[in-house]
């Protein structure tokens, strides 16, 4: 699979703020312009531009309204629907959700196996889409992987489609542990959240703050706990898709302050037990200056739940749930050092205060640095983990793990070269000398990769399970005895 520049989506285009920065908009002034051309001049203009974007878009004319529709305040006069619609087309623009790189892929059982043949098995492929100005979303596709485990995708349809945004229910306890991860956990936050249930809304939350601002000259930084409150409800939301747009149409576009940049890396995983939303995922957030990492909930790959993640484990990027928990705490791989492969545990799949180192850099493959390549897979052995490791060159690679299944600190195998590495052909692309996944499947016995090369394609690479488990050896990189 390699990334398709032709895959666009059509966004609100305000002239004056696309420079870096931002700066006065032009509006006022563009609109002007287009009401002062003959109306010759506007249905030549805008049957021209039906012409050469109709057939890009699933209804052209009417992304036009809608953004027309947006700048209703800039036009005091009535005016024909041509000249609306023109001015609709001069605030849109089109962004190539793929027109830098596709990238780091991770692999989940399909929710739906119906009609599929005998001892194949329907999938979800999520994928990293990087576009103008390296923003990034979170892309789907489906496919078959075959009886002899030969994985297809399916081709992807066209007109990607943008899912609808709505509020999502808030925290009390995640609130306190986010503001505590910023030192802000004080007696006027406290003021505010205490007064709230456990579980509360965003017009809840706008009451308690009003109520904030007619004490500031009672309580300590008042005008900053109500921004960071509001900051940290933002991060809280919900996403959804009508349930027939092609899982391929859908994306998952930034749509909270601490995203503005980016959605990079989502690490899906398909859960084993009621604890969790049928498949969850986390993604590293990306606002233009700072990372962060977020929480991904569905159940259906139609709707979504974004929320935060907070703690020392959660810190940086590249977090991967295991698929259940183990003796009744939560737990991921963690890079919060940003060098080591640890596990952090949580009480509530949200809260990663407690961590444990379990890997260090050791051979020369992975010096600069360690991570994980996905959530872990269950075997009877134990907990496969696969890695990627950051040699000289700025090289990724990807090795192996094996972990103790009741103490996931615990390596118990290790592979000493690695798995998968770039090769000749894999040196160039957008981010070179990288192969690297954000997670994979066993199917038949068989453990399937999916991992981007160079950030210019994604390539599939299979092994059994048995070679690569009779392939380990007693670990290098294990840190220390565990209790």
């Amino acid at each position: 699979m390699t990334h398709d520049t032709s895959r666009v989506v059509a966004r609100l285009f305000i002239p004056g703020q696309e420079l870096v920065g931002g700066s006065e908009s032009r509006a006022s002034s563009t609109v002007q312009r287009i009401l002062e051309l003959s109306d010759e001049d506007v249905a030549t203009s805008l049957d021209d531009l039906l012409v050469r974007f109709g057939h890009r878009h699933e209804d052209i004319e009417g992304i036009f309204d809608y953004h027309a529709q947006r700048l209703v305040d800039y036009v005091s006069t009535p005016m024909t629907d041509q000249r609306r619609q023109l001015i609709g087309a001069a605030f849109t623009h089109e962004y190539s959700l793929e027109g830098a790189a596709v990238c780091n892929p991770s692999l989940v059982p399909h929710p739906d196996q119906s009609g599929v043949a005998p001892g194949a098995l329907r999938i979800v492929m999520s994928v990293r889409a990087v576009g103008e100005g390296h923003h990034s979303s979170i892309c789907f596709r489906s496919g078959i992987i075959d009886e002899r485990g030969v994985l297809r995708l399916d081709v992807a349809s066209a007109f990607p489609v943008v899912g609808a945004l709505s509020t999502a229910p808030l925290h009390r306890t995640l609130f306190h542990a986010l503001l505590g991860d910023l030192g802000f956990d004080g007696e006027t936050a406290a003021s505010v959240l205490d007064t709230l249930p456990d579980e509360f809304g965003s017009e809840d939350l706008e009451t308690a703050l009003a109520h904030l601002q007619t004490q500031s000259d009672t309580r300590l930084n008042v005008a900053t706990t109500v921004g960071m409150l509001r900051l940290i409800a933002a991060c809280s939301y919900e996403v959804s898709f009508d349930a027939g747009v092609d899982l391929s149409r859908r994306v998952l576009w930034p749509a909270a302050p601490n995203e503005v940049n980016g959605m990079e890396d989502a690490r899906f995983v398909k859960t084993t037990g009621p604890e969790f939303a049928r498949y969850v995922a986390s993604y590293t957030a990306f606002d233009g200056h700072s990372v962060s990492q977020q929480l991904l909930e569905t159940d259906d790959f139609v709707s979504f739940r974004s929320s935060p993640l907070a703690g020392q484990g959660a810190r940086n990027k590249g977090l991967a749930f295991f698929p259940r928990q183990i003796a009744g705490r939560y737990c991921a791989l963690s890079r919060f050092d940003r060098e080591s492969n640890a596990v952090a545990f949580s009480d509530d799949l949200h809260q990663w205060d407690a961590v444990e180192v379990a890997q260090v850099p050791t051979y020369a493959w992975e010096v600069v640095q360690l991570g994980n390549c996905g959530p872990p897979l269950e075997l009877a052995e134990g907990w496969l983990v696969l890695t990627h490791g950051v040699g000289p060159m700025r090289t990724y690679s990807i090795g192996a793990l094996l972990l103790d299944l009741d103490d996931p600190t615990r390596i118990i195998g290790q592979l000493p070269q690695p798995l998968l590495a770039p090769t000749p052909l894999d040196l160039d692309g957008y981010v070179p000398n990288v192969v690297y996944s954000c997670g994979s499947l066993i199917h038949n016995g068989i453990l399937h990769i999916p991992f981007g090369i160079a950030d210019q394609s994604i390539g599939s690479a299979t092994v059994p399970v048995s070679d690569l488990v009779a392939a380990f050896e007693a670990p290098r990189g294990w840190v220390g005895a565990r209790s």
